[in-house]
Formats: C-alpha cells, structure tokens, sequence
C-alpha cells in the first residue's frame, strides 16, 4: 500500500519559517495591500457560500485567515494545517478572543483527519498552486468532496492574464533550474478537475481581473 503523499516544500515549515511567514503578510505597503485584497476575496466567497458556520482552514499557515473568518458570530474554525510549528505560532500569535473559536487540528490535505461531511465549508487558500502533479491535485480534491458538507473556497494561480504571460515569458528564458514549487495552471484545466471531483463551480474572483494570477473559486458539492 502506498504511503501518505509528502512534497518537498512542507518539509520547510519550521518554528524560524512560521514566524518569518507570520509577518510575510504585513512586510510592507504592497504586502499589506495585497492582504486586504484577499481579505477582500475571502469575505465575499465566504457570503456566496452561504457564511459556512462549521469551517476548516486548511492550510491555516500563521493564522492569517483566523481574525476574518471569526467575524461571523458563533462560526467554529479548524484551523489545520500540515506544519505542526505553523499551528503552534498561529495559536500564539492571533488575538485571544479569535484563537477560543478554533480548534487545532495536524493534519495533511492529502489526508484529512476528519470523517465524511464533516464540515459546511472547507477553506484553502494559498495551497493549490504548490501543486504541479495532476495527480496530486486530484488526491486533494477527492478528500475536499469527501469532508465538507456543501462547499470549497480555494485559491490558485491561473492562466489568460498579464502577471501570467510574463512569468512564462521568464521562465523560457532562465530556462527550469531545480525544484520548483509555484505553479500556473490553464484554468480550463483546474475547471475540468473541480468537475471531475465532484464539483460545480458557483463562482470566480479575480484578484485584478485580466493583470494577476490569482483566483479564488467558489465550488458547491454535486
């Protein structure tokens, strides 16, 4: 029998690489810009979901979706991630009265310690687009199908856009050295896998519509 899927970059996140990525967010003018408009993104995939009141964030990296998705009153958040030092620096870093509302889980999206239907909402933002193997995203999407109970919100980069065209432009010249672990998918392609995985699409937010790679999917289960 097969063992748990691992990829090479989870094996990073350290206590030194959690602390860095807790303040990644707040850097400087245009990371913090660049938070709002997620923030922005999340809150309205979030209302077109119907404001989930069982929800897991996976990966729930340093916390960064915590404050936000403890806005609704009486949401309960499973904050889970693959990094057990993520965990402990988002239970340590996020405010008091936001950190009650969740419950820590350890676990890989690969395998999601949860039973079937477990959740209304599962909440994954920031995690698709370190999956380069179709196969690996396939594996991701059936355990989403099989843990929430309605819906998926999921972040990743997409093709068709300026931010993307470029990056494909550098890439041909620099050429494919090492490992490489951010990923732009065509966005027929990751459609196609929604569908296939039991999905349909409800909706898609772009970050800057026609500029960047960023979208948000609001998927509903069939």
């Amino acid at each position: 029998m097969a063992g748990p899927i691992k990829l090479d970059f989870s094996e990073k996140y350290d206590d030194k690489h959690a602390q860095k990525y807790l303040r990644k967010h707040q850097a400087n003018l245009g990371r913090r810009l660049s938070h709002w408009r997620d923030e922005q993104l999340a809150r309205k995939a979030l209302t077109l979901a119907g404001e989930p009141g069982l929800v897991l964030d996976l990966p729930c990296g340093a916390g960064r979706f915590w404050p936000l998705l403890a806005e609704k009153p009486n949401r309960v958040i499973i904050g889970a991630d693959n990094s057990e030092s993520m965990i402990k620096t988002a239970m340590q870093a996020q405010a008091a009265d936001v950190v009650k509302r969740v419950q820590p889980l350890h676990t890989s999206a690969f395998d999601i310690a949860l039973p079937d239907n477990a959740v209304d909402s599962i909440f994954c933002m920031r995690l698709l687009h370190h999956i380069g193997e179709a196969e690996h995203r396939r594996a991701i999407l059936r355990e989403f199908e099989r843990v929430t109970r309605d819906s998926v919100i999921i972040s990743l980069w997409v093709d068709g856009n300026f931010k993307a065209w470029k990056r494909k432009k550098a890439e041909a010249k620099r050429g494919q050295e090492g490992y490489q672990n951010r990923f732009v998918l065509p966005a027929a392609t990751v459609e196609k896998e929604f569908e296939a995985a039991g999905f349909r699409i409800q909706e898609q937010l772009d970050f800057i519509p026609l500029y960047a790679m960023w979208r948000v999917y609001v998927l509903r289960k069939r």
